[in-house]
């Protein structure tokens, strides 16, 4: 074995060792709240499903005849010859949904934040960002060349003291809501010390926009904070609308921006215009069907209220997502497998992902979830407190 894979053999086993291993597992089932995985029956409480619409009959209607009418694949670029009416359509529809002049699609969520944030700052300008953004924020900040520095979480005092002494074009970038937390960014705050500052705001409202809002306007809706409060939203398509893809939505010369500079826009084959079509019909069930929305807070209020009758140590979320630290990650793990014996699927959230010593069970829940299931994770995750420390 060449040197350098014995080193790389040497670190997994290290990852091993110190429970941070990370394994697949084999599905064989449509995205939903039950699943066969590894060919076993389970019930999901781990997907970013919110609304249940990955398998709605709708959404895959109208993928099937987008795939009769277009074909698979987009064949190119967007800017080459893979701008389809499809995309077209699409980004005049997220445009209007979250009120704002226009929108632009990329491949990934991935894409889009290492996109936005390179094509805004470089040598010379600043980028500040929240200790604990995702992962796609935080590599763009660092491969955009900007200086770089994280504030405090959701701290806009401290943000405002890192912004007194910065340089050149600076950029604020934050999840909207903390896909491991589930906790919101305080984004009023944050627009103000942004105006007072010269600064341009930048929010991922990636497990907001479908999920939070009378039409699932996301965080800004929430906040009513408008494109001149926060210049650059950022949404996925694959969280609550059930497809694959996202979006950036702003003014017409942000996105003229955008299209001229975002190298991962340019230099990356555009989404199939079959999913264009299907996240247009999930677009549409988000905005008139709020009875899922109305669900899922139902839900969460139940999962909470029981959690905390048995004494479950829940962040302070009202999300979908409703994370259990535990600390140790051979608990957790321990804790992950026990409820999967029981018939659950939670994942278990270590470290680099989350910070050292806060490992935890991820819960997020769907509006295709029902009541009784809820309590059943209860007392499966009663039954973890009681043989693994840490839970409680």
């Amino acid at each position: 074995m060449p040197p350098t894979f014995t080193q790389l053999n040497l670190q997994l086993e290290t990852l091993t060792a110190q429970n941070l291993y990370r394994c697949r597992r084999i599905i064989d089932s449509p995205q939903g709240i039950h699943l066969q995985l590894d060919g076993k029956a389970v019930i999901n409480f781990c997907s970013n499903d919110y609304l249940g619409l990955a398998n709605h009959p709708a959404v895959a209607l109208a993928f099937k005849n987008a795939v009769d009418r277009y074909g698979v694949g987009s064949g190119s670029a967007h800017l080459i010859c893979g701008h389809n009416t499809a995309h077209h359509a699409l980004e005049e529809e997220l445009a209007a949904f979250t009120r704002r002049e226009r929108a632009l699609l990329f491949s990934t969520g991935y894409l889009a934040n290492l996109g936005v944030i390179a094509a805004l700052v470089g040598r010379g300008d600043a980028v500040f960002e929240d200790r604990l953004n995702h992962a796609s924020l935080l590599d763009g900040g660092l491969l955009s060349g900007a200086r770089f520095k994280r504030y405090a979480h959701a701290d806009a005092a401290d943000l405002a003291s890192h912004l007194a002494n910065a340089a050149g074009n600076q950029l604020i970038v934050s999840d909207g809501v903390f896909s491991m937390d589930g906790d919101f960014a305080p984004l009023t705050n944050l627009a103000d010390v942004a105006k007072q500052h010269g600064a341009w705001l930048m929010v991922d409202d990636a497990h907001g926009l479908g999920v939070i809002g009378e039409q699932g306007g996301g965080l800004l809706d929430y906040y009513g904070l408008s494109q001149a409060d926060v210049p650059v939203l950022m949404g996925t398509l694959g969280k609550a609308l059930g497809t694959f893809g996202a979006f950036v939505a702003g003014s017409e010369v942000l996105i003229e921006t955008l299209i001229q500079k975002a190298r991962t826009y340019i230099y990356t084959t555009a989404l199939p215009p079959a999913i264009a079509e299907a996240t247009r019909a999930s677009l549409k069930i988000v905005i008139t069907e709020s009875w899922r929305r109305d669900k899922l807070d139902t839900l969460v209020k139940r999962f909470r209220r029981g959690a905390g009758q048995l004494g479950l140590a829940l962040m302070p979320s009202a999300s979908a997502i409703q994370p259990i630290v535990i600390g140790d990650s051979r608990t957790t793990v321990a804790v992950s497998q026990a409820l999967l014996d029981a018939g659950f699927l939670v994942s278990a959230i270590r470290p680099p992902t989350v910070p050292q010593g806060s490992a935890r069970l991820r819960v997020t829940f769907s509006a295709l979830h029902e009541e009784q299931q809820v309590d059943r994770l209860l007392d499966a995750l009663a039954k973890a407190a009681l043989s693994a420390e840490g839970l409680a």
